[in-house]
């Protein structure tokens, strides 16, 4: 998930990662380490969702500034486009709707319990 937070902070504009940092604390993500997040930059530039330019620093250090290509907003626009069925899906998993329960006294132990009788 973390690549896909990255690729839509970025599509908003070019942004050093640091500030994609502070966009998913603010979001209520949590705080996300340099160290989880700049090898996550580099792959999603490795395979050209993303490039990135030296800025040099104003009475600072420099630092890369990433901008998204058009493959990264291609693919980001995929996932979006299946992100709603599949998050309800996992919901359905997390949290099952109250209904039918399935019945597990209906079952050979053996089945339920992976040992023979």
């Amino acid at each position: 998930m973390l690549p896909t937070c990255a690729l839509a902070i970025l599509s908003s504009g070019s942004a050093h990662g640091y500030y994609v940092v502070q966009q998913l604390q603010l979001s209520g993500i949590g705080p996300i380490k340099g160290g989880a997040l700049y090898p996550v930059l580099a792959r999603l530039e490795h395979d050209g969702l993303l490039t990135s330019k030296w800025q040099e620093g104003e009475g600072g250090p420099g630092r890369k500034v990433y901008t998204i290509t058009a493959a990264g907003g291609e693919q980001l626009n995929d996932f979006q486009h299946h992100w709603e069925p599949f998050a309800m899906r996992i919901k359905d998993v997390l949290i099952p709707q109250s209904g039918p329960q399935r019945n597990t006294d209906d079952q050979p132990k053996s089945s339920r319990t992976g040992a023979p009788q």
